[in-house]
């Protein structure tokens, strides 16, 4: 009989204020490339404006000393603005690869986290607006970004980076046909605002929240229809296909060892050479598990 054993917290839950002189960065950087770095003077003037919203990862070093893990330009911002301590979280790891990978490369709906818990500690819009050097507009779109959109269709895309607009396609339909919508888009690869309007055109009027669509100006009520078959036929083809990959791959992965094995006998290759040379390149490319162009005729 086996024991489940606890899942450990990577980091305490509990922030904690440190002195900048306390911190030990992993890495520097050159005063001249900063000065030049346009990420690092939003960096800088979203902290004078609405100060550190995500707090920097250190690991405890001994005698009162952090490694810093994830935060260097928020620190080097810090040094730069005369600021003296800094909110942090206690990392129980001093492996920096997750935070690097987690933090850096902010996803929308992270951003948009991030603003909403600004607003919610009492900074204005405009005041997020100026630190982050965007129209007012666009932040109230930010912060809004995830209204009306179903917990589902945001988990999808929770480390995505995407167009705001896309949501306001999104929260025209029903939360069925959200969720379809965002698998679709994820699978051509293609998380952007033409193709969700393209997607959001040949819905259902059904899965929609008013069950009517605007009309598309320029196309006949033809090449409308046209183009809602055509989409419906796209995402019936796509669900076929997810609902075979599992076994097509595990199918895949046994034919490739079978071949492989037969490769490794030298009759057998010579045979194949003798009878079939048209095929040993293509039987040769599987066993290396790459695609091949196949014309069966």
């Amino acid at each position: 009989m086996t024991t489940k054993s606890a899942v450990q917290i990577a980091f305490s839950l509990v922030p904690v204020e440190l002195s900048i002189s306390s911190i030990l960065p992993s890495k520097q950087f050159e005063a001249r490339k900063l000065s030049s770095s346009s990420k690092f003077d939003k960096i800088e003037s979203s902290i004078k404006v609405v100060g550190i919203i995500e707090p920097l990862i250190v690991f405890p070093a001994g005698d009162g000393k952090y490694i810093l893990l994830d935060g260097h330009l928020r620190l080097e911002a810090c040094k730069s603005l005369g600021i003296d301590k800094v909110t942090c979280l206690e990392s129980t790891d001093d492996e920096s690869f997750t935070y690097n990978r987690r933090v850096n490369r902010l996803a929308t709906i992270q951003e948009h986290l991030m603003i909403k818990r600004a607003i919610e500690r009492g900074v204005s819009e405009e005041r997020i607006a100026q630190a982050l050097s965007m129209h007012i507009g666009q932040i109230k779109k930010k912060a809004q970004l995830l209204d009306g959109i179903c917990k589902e269709a945001v988990h999808l895309m929770k480390d995505m980076s995407f167009s705001a607009e896309i949501s306001s396609y999104l929260r025209m339909m029903k939360p069925a046909r959200q969720v379809e919508v965002v698998e679709l888009m994820i699978a051509a690869n293609s998380l952007t605002v033409p193709y969700c309007k393209a997607l959001f055109h040949a819905t259902d009027p059904q899965f929609l929240v008013n069950q009517k669509k605007p009309k598309l100006r320029g196309l006949s009520p033809e090449t409308i229809a046209r183009m809602e078959q055509e989409m419906a036929n796209l995402s019936e083809r796509y669900k076929f296909a997810e609902q075979s990959y599992g076994e097509d791959v595990l199918n895949f992965i046994l034919v490739k060892g079978y071949v492989a094995k037969l490769l490794e006998n030298d009759a057998v290759t010579r045979w194949i050479v003798k009878r079939h040379s048209d095929l040993i390149e293509q039987l040769q490319a599987m066993a290396r598990n790459e695609l091949v162009d196949y014309d069966p005729t």
